[in-house]
């Protein structure tokens, strides 16, 4: 395989993805690097309903789709590969694969996405998998007719706990506040559902076990008394963490460490855009992400069409 790309994109979630399709049917040869599986945090989630012209789709379902797509168009998609160093400093950008494959091009899209943000609290370590979960579609059916908590008080956290009251036989959702952050259809969808009940203005402080999770203790946060709950287990859906550490030094990154973008997707670097979940907004949806990743698309390929041209005309004097 040619190890030169025109773009190089490091991330396989809807962004990245996204990029792919557009460059690789506009015939930018394009290098999708992925350290996981294609698709990113899609796969992880059950249902995506507000996806517009689809009514109803698994995360997978639609990620499989997309992975499919770029690929019909031509774009190379390497996944579940350790990216082990790069440089982006340069007018050619270099991407290091399992510390022996370099792969050089004129641009990089960073699409590597987010993570899900972990509660921060004693036990979580010790219990992720023996009871802590980030993710109702991998480990819904672990918990068939269990008595589960779901702890955030978002999109996710309400559409998630509806979805696991398809295996667990309660499911109680705990929130610090007093109202919810999410849409009201979600809202609603599971206050109306007779397997969810509340916790509100209360965090866990400490998850509680042997083997495997058994208790949580929880703090009102009004008076800070504290009270355990026996459970089954415990998913939580409080946000995400961007996947961008490795970039910190080299482009511009916030305080909460998203990479900072201009309308175009161009980072601090000429050459790197970045798109999805890693960069500084405030609304991350499949949606979002697939804009995102469109409009670094389009930015990169304007970028490498430039330099082809350039080099032309220096090649015809």
């Amino acid at each position: 395989m040619n190890n030169h790309f025109d773009v190089i994109i490091i991330g396989a979630g809807a962004a990245g993805l996204t990029a792919g399709i557009y460059l690789s049917r506009a015939k930018i040869n394009t290098l999708i690097l992925n350290e996981g599986t294609a698709g990113g945090q899609m796969v992880l989630t059950h249902q995506i309903a507000n996806y517009p012209g689809i009514e109803s789709i698994s995360g997978y379902e639609l990620a499989s789709n997309m992975k499919r797509q770029a690929q019909n168009f031509g774009c190379t998609i390497r996944a579940n590969v350790k990216i082990t160093s790069f440089d982006l400093q340069g007018e050619t950008k270099k991407v290091v694969v399992n510390n022996k494959e370099e792969y050089t091009s004129h641009a990089v899209i960073i699409a590597t996405g987010g993570r899900p943000r972990p509660a921060g609290v004693p036990g979580e370590d010790e219990y992720k998998g023996k009871g802590i979960s980030y993710c109702a579609t991998c480990d819904g059916d672990f918990f068939q007719d269990k008595e589960i908590v779901v702890l955030g008080g978002g999109n996710s956290a309400l559409e998630e706990a509806v979805s696991l009251t398809k295996y667990a036989a309660k499911v109680t959702i705990i929130h610090q506040f007093d109202n919810f952050q999410a849409f009201e259809h979600y809202v609603s969808e599971a206050k109306k559902n007779p397997k969810i009940s509340f916790i509100m203005e209360s965090k866990i402080v400490e998850f509680i076990g042997n083997e495997k999770l058994t208790r949580i203790k929880i703090q009102n946060q009004k008076d800070l008394n504290t009270s355990e709950i026996n459970i089954d287990g415990v998913f939580i859906f409080i946000g995400y963490v961007p996947n961008s550490e490795r970039f910190e030094g080299i482009i511009e990154l916030n305080e909460n460490k998203e990479i900072i973008v201009d309308k175009n997707m161009n980072t601090s670097l000429p050459g790197v855009f970045a798109a999805g979940d890693n960069i500084a907004k405030r609304y991350r949806q499949v949606t979002t992400a697939v804009a995102d990743g469109t409009i670094a698309a389009l930015s990169a390929a304007e970028f490498v069409n430039n330099i082809k041209k350039n080099i032309n005309i220096e090649e015809s004097i």
